[in-house]
Parts: structure tokens; sequence; C-alpha cells
């Protein structure tokens, strides 16, 4: 082989390297444990009987929400004080508007050692069967 060509082969070796490994890790992920979240966690949850807390604002909250969710306002200074005083033994699901603050809200409780599946959207709740009110 000529000099030149390991030069063009290495780049090519080392693409399908990062390929495959990326491959794995997303085989690897979507076959692990946790269900996706979203309306896939919400429907295992429900199955489940997990305790629903919905970290939206208290606005938000009393437009619409799943039937008998807690609420816990992630984005309030109280939202740690208020996750360390739940049940360790218990699974909770947690959900708001779109699913970015369930997922902020899910990583903290999960530092917590809580539990927790992320429900994603209050429409993926009720997708996935939970009554709203």
């Amino acid at each position: 082989m000529k000099p030149g060509h390991r030069v063009i082969l290495l780049p090519l070796i080392l693409g399908a390297v990062v390929l495959l490994a990326g491959a794995c890790g997303e085989a690897a992920s979507a076959s692990g444990d946790d269900p996706a979240p979203g309306k896939d966690a919400a429907g295992v949850a429900l199955d489940q009987g997990a305790v629903v807390i919905d970290v939206r604002t208290p606005e938000e909250y009393a437009a619409g929400h799943v039937e008998g969710a807690e609420l816990i306002d992630v984005q309030s200074a109280e939202f740690a004080s208020q996750i360390a005083d739940l049940d360790p033994e218990d699974q909770y699901v947690v959900y708001c508007r779109s699913g970015n603050r369930s997922a902020a809200a899910a990583a903290q409780m999960t530092d917590a050692d809580l539990d927790v599946l992320d429900g994603g959207s209050l429409d993926d709740m009720l997708a996935a069967g939970w009554p709203g009110t």
C-alpha cells in the first residue's frame, strides 16, 4: 500500500468505528430497563401504579392536570426540600407541559435516590391513559 493511501484509510476506519460504537450505544439504551421518556414511560408508570407529580407552575396545574397529581414546581426554590420529603419506597412519574421540565425534575429526583420515570408532557400522560381534570 502506498503511504498516501494510509492517510485516506485512517479517517475512514476511525469514522466506521465511531458509527459502530454509536449504533451499539443506541441499541443498548433502547433495550435498557427504563422506558423512553414520554408516553412510553407514562404507560409503564400507569401499569405500575406510580405516584404522579406535576412539576409545572401552580397556574398551569390549576388550568388542568392528571387526576390525583401532586404539584411540586421544579422551578420553585423549595423543589429540593419537597422531593427530600417523598417516600423513597414509592415509584414516581413526573410530567410538565412539553417534557423539558419533567426531564430536569426526573434527573434531580434520581440524584436524590428516588425511583422516577419521566412521563413527558401532560398530553403524553393523557394519551397513556391517565385521567385528567
